[in-house]
């Protein structure tokens, strides 16, 4: 008959061993402290090691108090041992798979230090690790397609720097030549010179606007006045805006809606539809038509400006926002051609209005599609 414990015995038994096993433990967590920045492969089975040995020091314990009997202790020592040992072997292989993965994210550190690809393989077996290496190929994946959008950034600065050079460039040459005339006295006509030079002036004040304003939208300090804005007033006003310039080059120019209202800044959404309707008429040849709508699309509103220019080549048609892009071979402007930036600030005051804006051949030219949430109907 086996002599049950009552709990007074129960609990001595439980004191003894975590005495016994605590004093072990504190000697093994000591020298797993000292040893805190050794490698994983070593610390991992130095756990299991120290585990091992603060059960047999509770065992001890308890057979010192007289709470196991000799043979007991003996039966007891070799089921933990041996258990003890498998345990051991097992870290061991654990710490190992534990190092490789580690050294695959030291390795995908490197790498993303330095810009390279990102590849974590072979994926590490624990959950923390296998977070991190899915956190490290997350961010070297944000960091390259920051890279390319840094690239095609400064790409499109320097072919703005350009175009811009050579606009300001030559109409300020022209106003020299024109002003030094005038001083000399050798100008038949000077009231033409005088008509020339603030044509000229007006064109590069425009000039600096757009400018101030692109790097208003691209420095993120372009604040919206949120109102709600009627699609009839906004289409009505931008083909008044723009009216005069296409009776001049004989373009026809006409608008149509069909109701409702977008959360929007009057000022800067006026501005970029007038951007696209002036960007159609200049494209648009003579005796052609240009056409700007505003409708409802579901929850959305869509302005869309119809051109007759021919078409933009499939090539281009990715880059017609881009800041400077113009699509032409010359570097000379005619007297009304923008500076490449007019179509870079639509692009930037729409996605400010959380709105989108694309481009497609269509009919005898392409079609510009402006869509902004919509928030009231008539």
């Amino acid at each position: 008959m086996t002599e049950e414990l009552g709990w007074a015995d129960v609990g001595a038994v439980v004191a003894v061993s975590a005495a016994a096993t605590a004093a072990v433990g504190a000697v093994g967590a000591a020298v797993l402290w000292r040893s805190r920045h050794r490698s994983l492969q070593v610390l991992v089975p130095a756990i299991a090691v120290v585990t091992l040995l603060a059960v047999v020091g509770g065992l001890l314990g308890a057979a010192a108090a007289m709470f196991l009997s000799a043979h007991d202790l003996q039966v007891v020592l070799v089921v933990a041992v041996t258990a003890g040992a498998l345990g051991i072997v097992l870290a061991v292989g654990l710490g190992r798979a534990v190092l490789r993965g580690s050294r695959t994210l030291v390795t995908a550190a490197q790498s993303l230090g330095r810009g390279d690809a990102v590849a974590v393989s072979p994926r590490p077996v624990t959950s923390e690790l296998a977070t991190i290496a899915d956190e490290i190929s997350d961010a070297g994946e944000a960091l390259a397609r920051a890279r390319e959008r840094q690239a095609a950034l400064e790409a499109s600065r320097r072919e703005l720097v350009a175009w811009v050079s050579h606009d300001l460039r030559t109409p300020l040459a022209g106003m020299r030549a024109m002003a030094e005339a005038l001083e000399d006295g050798i100008v038949d006509d000077p009231s033409a010179y005088h008509r020339q030079i603030r044509m000229d002036v007006d064109r590069l004040a425009g000039l600096v606007d757009d400018l101030f304003e692109l790097s208003r939208i691209q420095a993120g300090a372009l604040q919206l006045s949120l109102d709600d804005v009627a699609l009839a007033d906004l289409v009505s006003d931008s083909v008044h805006d723009v009216d005069a310039l296409a009776r001049t080059r004989g373009v026809r120019l006409t608008g149509g809606v069909d109701g409702g209202a977008v959360l929007a800044d009057r000022d800067e959404l006026r501005r970029a539809l007038v951007n696209l309707v002036v960007n159609a008429v200049r494209h648009t040849p003579h005796d052609g038509a240009v056409t700007v709508t505003a409708r409802q699309e579901g929850r959305h509103a869509v302005l869309t400006v119809q051109d007759a220019c021919g078409g933009i080549p499939d090539d281009d048609l990715e880059r017609v926002f881009e800041t400077g892009f113009r699509g032409e071979t010359s570097r000379t402007p005619g007297p009304d051609v923008g500076g490449g930036i007019g179509l870079a600030i639509v692009a930037g005051i729409v996605a400010a209005h959380h709105g989108t804006v694309d481009v497609a051949n269509h009919g005898p030219g392409c079609r510009f599609a402006i869509r902004l949430p919509l928030t009231t109907t008539a």
